[in-house]
């Protein structure tokens, strides 16, 4: 494999300050103390690219998405394969020092250089973006000593049937990093100099930024980005503008009827507000509900508020949808929950369930409500800079009397705690 390195990154890397360059690079796999940082999303990565390279093509403008997007799904640090593939590609510019183009053009999708040994040798194409990238993690993941069943690039075949990694692999006495990977991949090189460059230029440049397109880590898991936040002023309440939660089910069940059953019905969308600000509802999923329950708990509903709810029985190919609404009238009103019932449930008789709640972002929080039934803990995805109000608002509408039992950078390290707070899930 090829670099095609940019004089202007191996000069970033000569700048850097002496602490910074001896920072280690992270182990390929993710595991519970090594995740991606909460600031690195795809709409900052992009942002940094394009501050490197100014005349980016308009294919690769959410390429970000799908590192993420695949990144997650294999369990691999997708943020330093992102910067690997920056030095690959000189930016996404294709060209190397001096500005010259180098053995792999920006038509193949080859993210990586596979299959570009040098001579001219252009490696491996692939027919899109999307497909490019995936092909470039899992060779990226077959060094951590993973085996890829019929991987994209045929140079990943040939490398797993050749075995060529084993030695290494069993060198690294346990996680392979991205330093033994650099060792690897391009012997006697400044390569993992020039990956820790990167990582500390856009963190020391990036991090700390608005995200210019926070809606792409929804996009990237494949959730629905959370709405805006009105931002009219709140107009004095009229008895006609009040609304019924039970009103709202009612409406949200007769839409889901309509539309069929196996879509998520908008609780409230358009009549809950009349005028008013509201929060973007968060939609949520109960972990571990006892199988006699008939409807999720997330603490008492706020005043002035009723509920209905219809639920059908879980089957294998789509989960169990559930309507509820609590029409709260004031300057913030949450529209309701859609709820999913995991078909996991603890023992009979369990004092405490654990439930997933979103407003699309990617910090979360963990809430607990204590009743007279139990315990609920809620982890709650939260957007970063607005934790306390979405939290507050989730509180205020769905979990009465909760309290912010922690906050974590990503929800797989808040469900860990959340089901160590719960064994019963």
């Amino acid at each position: 494999m090829t670099r095609i390195l940019a004089s202007s990154l191996a000069a970033a890397f000569l700048l850097l300050p002496a602490t910074q360059a001896m920072a280690d690079v992270p182990a390929i796999k993710t595991s519970p103390g090594n995740q991606v940082d909460a600031c690195v999303t795809p709409g900052r990565l992009m942002a940094f690219v394009k501050s490197r390279n100014e005349r980016l093509d308009p294919r690769f403008d959410r390429i970000a998405v799908e590192y993420m997007r695949q990144g997650e799904r294999l369990g691999l640090r997708w943020d330093y394969t992102f910067y690997q593939m920056m030095l690959e590609t000189g930016n996404l510019s294709f060209r190397g020092d001096r500005g010259r183009r180098g053995d792999v053009s920006p038509r193949q999708n080859n993210f990586a250089g596979l299959g570009a040994t040098g001579n001219g040798a252009s490696g491996e194409s692939f027919p899109d973006v999307a497909t490019g990238v995936l092909a470039h993690l899992q060779h990226v993941l077959i060094y951590a000593g993973e085996t890829v069943e019929n991987p994209v690039a045929e140079r990943t075949r040939k490398v797993q049937e050749w075995g060529i990694l084993k030695s290494m692999q069993r060198r690294a006495r346990g996680s392979v990093t991205f330093r033994h990977l650099a060792h690897k991949w391009a012997p006697g090189s400044d390569y993992v100099s020039g990956l820790q460059a990167i990582a500390s230029r856009f963190e020391e440049g990036f991090c700390n930024r608005p995200d210019p397109h926070p809606e792409w880590v929804a996009e990237a898991r494949g959730q629905k980005p959370a709405a805006a936040v009105a931002q009219a002023a709140p107009v004095k309440e009229q008895a006609q503008d009040r609304i019924s939660g039970a009103e709202l089910a009612r409406r949200a069940i007769e839409e889901g009827k309509d539309a069929g059953d196996n879509r998520r019905s908008g609780l409230g969308v358009g009549a809950a507000t009349m005028g008013r600000p509201s929060m973007p509802s968060p939609s949520y999923s109960i972990l571990n509900a006892p199988a006699s329950d008939p409807a999720p708990r997330a603490g008492a509903a706020a005043a002035d508020t009723t509920a209905n709810v219809t639920a059908k029985p879980p089957t294998k190919s789509a989960p169990l949808t559930m309507a509820s609404a609590a029409g709260t009238i004031g300057t913030t009103s949450p529209r309701s929950p859609q709820a999913d019932r995991s078909a996991a449930a603890p023992k009979a008789g369990g004092k405490c369930r654990v439930w997933t709640a979103s407003y699309g972002g990617q910090k979360a929080l963990i809430i607990r409500v204590n009743s007279e039934k139990g315990t609920d803990f809620t982890v709650l995805d939260v957007n970063e800079g607005a934790e306390k109000r979405e939290a507050e608002a989730y509180i205020a509408a769905y979990a009465k009397g909760g309290t912010v039992e922690a906050e974590f950078a990503s929800q797989t390290q808040a469900l860990d705690k959340a089901f160590e707070l719960c064994p019963e899930g």
